[in-house]
């Protein structure tokens, strides 16, 4: 009789056990059991407290009991606002405005998620863009900063690519402002004035220079033309007589006076 009483209550307990069970399983399933992983994004399981070594790729899955959490991390490309304060070789406080487009790639979400905490961005790409950008402005004065901006924001990728390393991938950065201080604006401008009317007056002198270059090329085109004309009536004199019979207008001229003091006239004049 005791033997069959102490079967009955193994039994029962197995029983409330197993009712147990069921009732987590039921309320698992109820909180979440199942999880979707969205386009454009990784996710990675945290089970009792520890992340997995492996990511997971987009889709729906199964959460087992023991996994307490399935973080999403973003692996498209995302874009954001840089403020930077700078300073140039000629120690001019400068402004700049910046986007920088970045991602994180499917083979880090797993390390960045588990060794960074907080916005990834925040952590490993703002503060490694600043750096660079101060250190290729300090290298340029600030009208250079100014009139240079492709450079600048090329060499700034290159630097922060490399301090940022692969566990992230910085795209690219565009400068959208530079901002100078009032006073510094005024004297690049009166510089750039003073450039300006530096350039013209040269481009008057050398055009000047190429007037009077010009004027004595032909004058000594012309002198060359009288000595040669000048030779050719010596070797014959009867020349003057050709050149007054290719400008005669046809009529006969007259004779007025005597000696000397003779004028031609044409034919039909009245002296």
């Amino acid at each position: 009789m005791g033997k069959s009483e102490s079967e009955m209550n193994n039994k029962q307990i197995v029983g409330i056990l197993f009712l147990i069970l069921a009732i987590v399983v039921v309320f698992s399933f109820l909180g979440g059991c199942f999880y979707v992983v969205d386009p454009g994004e990784r996710g990675v399981k945290v089970i009792l407290g520890e992340m997995s070594s492996e990511f997971i790729k987009p889709g729906p899955g199964l959460k087992m009991p023991f996994v307490t959490e399935i973080r999403q991390i973003n692996v498209q490309q995302d874009t954001r606002e840089v403020p930077a304060e700078c300073y140039s070789s000629d120690l001019q406080q400068i402004n700049i405005k910046l986007k920088v487009l970045y991602r994180i790639p499917e083979t880090s979400v797993v390390t960045v998620s588990r060794d960074y905490a907080g916005d990834p961005f925040d952590k490993l790409i703002l503060p490694r863009v600043q750096e660079a950008l101060k250190e290729v402005t300090a290298q340029k004065t600030a009208a250079d900063i100014v009139k240079t901006r492709e450079q600048i924001k090329i060499s700034a990728l290159e630097s922060a690519r490399t301090k940022v390393g692969t566990m992230l991938v910085l795209e690219d950065l565009v400068i959208e402002d530079v901002t100078l201080s009032k006073e510094l604006e005024d004297a690049i401008e009166a510089k750039m004035v003073q450039q300006q009317e530096a350039e013209k007056a040269l481009f008057h002198k050398q055009q000047a220079e190429t007037d009077a270059e010009t004027a004595i090329i032909r004058a000594k085109g012309e002198a060359e033309s009288i000595r040669i004309q000048g030779e050719a009536l010596e070797k014959n004199p009867k020349l003057v007589d050709l050149k007054m019979v290719e400008k005669w207008n046809g009529v006969a001229p007259q004779v007025v006076g005597s000696g000397a003091n003779n004028i031609l006239l044409p034919m039909g004049s009245k002296p």
